[in-house]
C-alpha cells in the first residue's frame, strides 16, 4: 500500500479542488486511507493510474451476481464502522432448493420465496436470491432444476462440488453470472478454471483463514478474479469472530488475500436464523438458508434495513398532501414532518380513527417534529409555504389545521399567516384518534 507522499508524487499537483479537497496532498492522504477513489481526480494520467492501481482499488473487491435490474452487487466497502461512513451493499439472503426436490416441493419453496415481501417505511423488503444444490450428483438433474428456478428472475447461486455440474447448468439454463459455490483446497484449481471459463464469481470455502488466503492466490493464478469467501463457522460466535477478522485485515491492513465479500452457508443448521442475523450485523455478504419463515424473515430484513441505512441521513418520505380515509372539503388538515418514522406513525393513527382527514407532510430534510423546530427547519412560514404549494386550503374548505401538541407555541403566528383556524393537537400521535372521533374539530 503506497503512502500519501508516494501517491502525491504521481498526482498532477494542480490543487484545483475538483476532487473536493483543497490540495493534491490532502487528496493523496484520503486515497492512502481508502476514503476516496483515484477516479475522483479528473487530471490524473494513465501512467499514474497504472502505478497507483493498488492504492485506488477498494480493500474489498466488488462482486456482481446476475444481470439486469435485479443484479446483486457485493463488496466495495471501505469502512469498519458504519458511523464513519455508510455501508453500501447490504447482506443478501438466498433460499436453497435441492435438485432432488419434487415438482411440488420445488414449487412450494418458490411460492414461499415470492411471498416474502414486506413494506416498511415506504421501502419494499424482499428475498434477494435463490440457490440450487446438486444433491443428486447428476449434472442433468442439476441443470433442469436450475433452469426451473431461473424463471423466477432472481439472481442465482449454484451449489456443487464438480466443475462439470456448473458448466452444464450455466449452459442449459442460460444463466447470467450465477455464483458458483464452492471450491475447497482440494479442487480450487479446477473450480477457478471453470469460473474463469464461465465468467462467474466463485466461492472459496475453508475454516482456516490462512488456508483461504492461499486458496485466493491459487484461484487468481488460475484466472479467477471475482471471489467470495465462506469461512465455515461452526458456532454462532465464530461468525462474529471470523467475519470481523476478515473485515479488519481487509480494511485496516489492506490485506488483499482476504479482501472479498463473505458467504455464510447456514443450511442444515438449527441456529440458522441466529447466524444469519449475526452475519448481517458483522459484514456478511450472502446467507444461504434451507428455508425462511415469514416470522423470521421480517425481523431479519428489518435488521438489515437498519444497518445499511446511512446513519447520517434520516429515511424520508416525499413532502406533499396525503388523503386519509377518503377526505372531502369538510375534512381537517393535520401536518407532520417528512421523517419517515413520524409520518408512518401519524398516518397509521389517523387511519385508525376512521375519520376523513388530510395529512400535510412538510419538508424538514428528514428531521422529526421537535428536532426540526429546534433546528429552525420547521416554522410557521414553512408550514404556510407547504399549504400553498399543495393547495391544501382549497381542498379542505373546513379551514381547520391541527398541529402537533409540541408546537403549541407556533399556533398564534401560524393562524395569523395561514388564515386557518389552528387547533393544537395531542403531544403524542396516539391521541389523534380520540381527538378526531370527539368531533371537536
Amino acid at each position: 500500500m503506497a503512502t500519501a507522499i508516494e501517491i502525491f508524487k504521481h498526482l498532477p499537483k494542480k490543487n484545483c479542488g475538483k476532487c473536493n479537497f483543497p490540495t493534491c496532498l490532502a487528496f493523496a492522504m484520503q486515497l492512502a486511507n481508502q476514503k476516496v477513489k483515484l477516479s475522483d481526480c479528473p487530471f490524473v494520467s494513465e501512467e499514474a493510474k497504472a502505478k497507483l492501481e493498488a492504492s485506488s482499488a477498494p480493500p474489498i473487491r466488488l462482486i456482481t451476481i446476475g444481470d439486469g435490474p435485479k443484479k446483486i452487487e457485493l463488496g466495495d466497502e471501505t469502512e469498519l464502522y458504519r458511523h464513519e461512513k455508510k455501508f453500501f451493499h447490504p447482506t443478501r439472503y438466498a433460499i436453497v432448493i435441492s435438485d432432488l426436490a419434487t415438482d411440488d416441493e420445488a414449487e412450494a419453496k418458490l411460492q414461499r420465496a415470492r411471498d416474502l415481501v414486506f413494506d416498511r417505511v415506504g421501502q419494499t423488503l424482499a428475498l434477494d436470491m435463490l440457490a440450487v444444490r446438486n444433491d443428486s450428483n447428476d449434472p442433468a438433474k442439476f441443470a433442469a432444476m436450475a433452469s426451473r428456478v431461473s424463471r423466477s428472475g432472481l439472481p442465482m447461486a449454484l451449489m456443487a462440488d464438480r466443475p462439470e455440474a456448473f458448466r452444464q447448468a450455466v449452459a442449459d439454463a442460460h444463466l447470467a453470472r450465477p455464483l458458483l459455490y464452492a471450491a475447497t483446497a482440494s479442487n480450487v484449481g479446477e473450480m477457478a478454471a471453470a469460473a474463469k471459463e464461465l465468467k462467474c464469481p466463485l466461492v472459496l470455502r475453508s475454516d482456516d483463514l490462512n488456508a483461504l488466503a492461499d486458496m485466493v492466490e491459487t484461484a487468481k493464478k488460475a484466472g479467477a478474479e471475482d471471489l467470495m469467501l465462506d469461512l465455515a463457522p461452526a458456532r454462532a460466535k465464530d461468525v462474529v469472530e471470523k467475519n470481523t477478522i476478515v473485515r479488519k485485515n481487509a480494511v485496516k491492513k489492506t490485506f488483499r488475500g482476504l479482501g472479498y465479500p463473505i458467504v455464510l452457508n447456514a443450511c442444515g443448521d438449527e441456529r440458522a436464523v441466529l447466524k444469519a442475523m449475526l452475519s448481517t450485523m458483522k459484514y456478511g455478504g450472502i446467507v444461504l438458508l434451507d428455508d425462511l419463515d415469514p416470522a423470521h424473515a421480517l425481523p431479519l430484513f428489518v435488521l438489515r434495513q437498519n444497518i445499511y441505512t446511512d446513519p447520517q441521513v434520516p429515511i424520508q418520505v416525499k413532502p406533499g398532501l396525503y388523503p386519509v380515509n377518503d377526505p372531502g372539503p369538510d375534512a381537517p388538515v393535520l401536518f407532520t414532518t417528512n421523517f419517515s418514522l413520524t409520518y408512518f406513525t401519524v398516518m397509521a393513527d389517523i387511519d385508525k380513527a376512521k375519520v376523513p382527514a388530510w395529512l400535510l407532510v412538510v419538508d424538514t430534510e428528514g428531521l422529526s417534529v421537535l428536532t426540526a423546530f429546534s433546528a429552525g427547519k420547521l416554522s410557521a412560514e414553512s408550514v404556510v409555504e407547504a399549504l400553498d404549494e399543495t393547495s391544501a386550503k382549497e381542498k379542505s374548505g373546513k379551514g381547520v389545521l391541527i398541529i402537533p401538541g409540541m408546537l403549541s407555541r407556533m399556533s398564534g403566528k401560524l393562524q395569523e399567516l395561514s388564515g386557518l383556524k389552528v387547533v393544537v393537537g395531542p403531544r403524542e400521535s396516539s391521541g389523534i384518534p380520540k381527538m378526531l372521533k370527539s368531533g371537536q374539530v
